[in-house]
């Protein structure tokens, strides 16, 4: 069994505290983001990969070809729900309307 010190374990603690603030204004800044950016709701390349079942490689091609407009946000990449469904009209396909309405796109 290990002991420590009352100060020693208070200062620990305010430690891990603080680690834990760090998280939770990081992930209360990424809910904010992915909920929503001008009003409409944020994916991100796992998001879209699983939408077009296409690779994150391929994903990247579209990006550099420009077919898919996307948005950096903090190092991250976005794709806004509507540029999606857009993109995927382009291309003939049309998006189920359950998935519509997960995204908040109106059928």
């Amino acid at each position: 069994m290990i002991q420590i010190d009352r100060e020693t374990f208070q200062m620990m603690l305010q430690k891990i505290m603080e680690r834990f603030d760090r998280i939770e204004a990081r992930l209360n800044r990424m809910n904010r983001q992915t909920a929503a950016f001008e009003g409409d709701k944020l994916l991100d390349n796992q998001d879209m990969c699983e939408l077009l079942g296409v690779t994150k490689r391929t994903l990247a091609r579209y990006r550099q070809k420009k077919l898919v407009t996307y948005y950096m946000i903090d190092g991250r990449t976005y794709y806004k729900a509507s540029e999606v469904e857009e993109f995927l009209n382009r291309k003939g396909k049309v998006l189920p309307a359950k998935i519509k309405k997960e995204l908040g796109i109106q059928p």
